[in-house]
């Protein structure tokens, strides 16, 4: 049985996962950033050592005095600790990869872009994709990035959904609108575009889009040194996402609905790390965070029109009546939300996902997941129980009569 006092550490474990995207999305922009000013500075070109010819390569040394001088560093030792980050994520390397630390000497180093070696892992492609189709938008003459109006609400630079998948198939960037879609999706979860509202995930259609991440923002080298914490309070009710989106168990989003069909974007974690700290009106995301924007909120009332407790619902004779459900968990999760505490409760569910088709419905009472008694334990503890087990999950549940 998995206890509470775990689910903080897996919810720590889940935060530093975010932390580490933002940090990394920051450290390939202002690398990529870095790498231009220093080819149009010709700081970086061929250079000769011992009858040979090093291609598009600085020197150390000089690259420090570059970086005093354009007051990028205070002085030396601060430089070379800027770019030991660069090296240690794999943005800039020893021409011979001969030395792991950056040193201030006539040593040559190359960033791994100019000679086709930068390790392009799922997370910095999506990065990398974003940024190439950020300026793509920003350098060419198009309608697309433009003042629009949504729910009553101006929003500048604002893209159609629908529209940016036409462009994407055009400029040959996706195949089809189905990979367009994917990648818009992908966009989404890795925060560097939103949805001007923050109430829907990325779909073809008419819903208006931003992009999140402003990718010309001129980004101090400095700021590689800073390492930014998130603050998120603690609560025992708030919602749970506990439906993914991603069949390879990526950081995702989905579309949540309320009784009253209001739409909310949720985002929950992958299945084998799960878990949240929430506020007790939002929620903690597992997308990186690129902005200073404020949480969503997502269906922050409670469907519940009381509370009840353990006893009540175990009280023979009582208005509750007990219901199992078998939920087989599709492609991208099981489509509902837990919220509350001792016992949780269902406080939205997919309409398109499996425990809809199974029958769950909001406002029922979690009363054991796979066998194991929950009614005495928050959310944390029932959506680690459904995230960390089988596809599978047996659901008992209490409902009023």
């Amino acid at each position: 049985m998995v206890l509470e006092g775990e689910m903080d550490g897996i919810g720590n474990t889940m935060q530093k996962k975010a932390a580490e995207l933002e940090r990394l999305a920051e450290v390939l922009v202002t690398g990529e950033q870095l790498r231009l000013r220093l080819h149009e500075a010709k700081v970086i070109k061929d250079r000769r050592h011992h009858l040979r010819t090093y291609p598009n390569c600085f020197v150390a040394k000089e690259l420090i005095d570059w970086l005093i001088e354009h007051k990028e560093a205070s002085d030396r030792d601060t430089a070379i600790k800027i770019m030991q980050k660069l090296l240690d994520q794999s943005i800039i390397h020893h021409v011979c990869d001969e030395h792991r630390e950056f040193k201030d000497l006539k040593l040559f180093y190359r960033f791994r872009k100019d000679d086709g070696t930068f390790p392009l892992d799922s997370e910095a492609k999506v990065f990398m994709r974003g940024q190439r189709i950020y300026e793509k938008l920003m350098n060419t003459e198009n309608s697309l990035l433009q003042t629009r109006e949504e729910e009553g609400g101006s929003f500048e630079r604002a893209l159609v959904a629908s529209e940016f998948i036409d462009w994407l198939l055009q400029e040959g960037e996706m195949a089809t609108r189905e990979e367009a879609e994917q990648l818009g999706r992908r966009l989404l979860e890795h925060g560097i575009i939103q949805h001007v509202t923050n109430k829907h995930h990325f779909a073809n259609g008419p819903l208006l889009y931003q992009f999140r991440m402003n990718f010309r923002r001129r980004r101090r080298l400095i700021e590689l040194l800073h390492e930014r914490s998130r603050s998120i309070p603690e609560s025992h009710d708030s919602p749970f996402c506990l439906r993914k989106q991603n069949s390879d168990g990526g950081n995702t989003s989905f579309l949540s609905v309320s009784p009253t069909k209001e739409i909310k974007v949720v985002v929950g974690v992958r299945r084998s790390s799960m878990s949240s700290s929430c506020g007790s009106s939002g929620y903690y995301s597992s997308s990186p965070t690129l902005s200073s924007s404020p949480p969503v909120l997502c269906n922050p009332k409670s469907v519940l029109k009381r509370q009840v407790s353990p006893e009540e619902l175990q009280t023979p004779g009582g208005p509750f009546i007990k219901k199992t459900f078998t939920i087989v968990g599709d492609a991208v999760g099981w489509g509902f939300v837990v919220r509350g505490s001792k016992p949780c409760h269902i406080q939205a569910v997919d309409p398109g996902g499996p425990a809809a088709a199974a029958g769950m419905k909001v406002c029922h009472f979690v009363v054991s997941v796979n066998g194991l008694s929950v009614l005495s334990h928050d959310y944390r503890t029932v959506s680690s129980l459904i995230l960390t087990g089988p596809r599978t999950i047996v659901m008992e549940v209490m409902e009023e009569a």
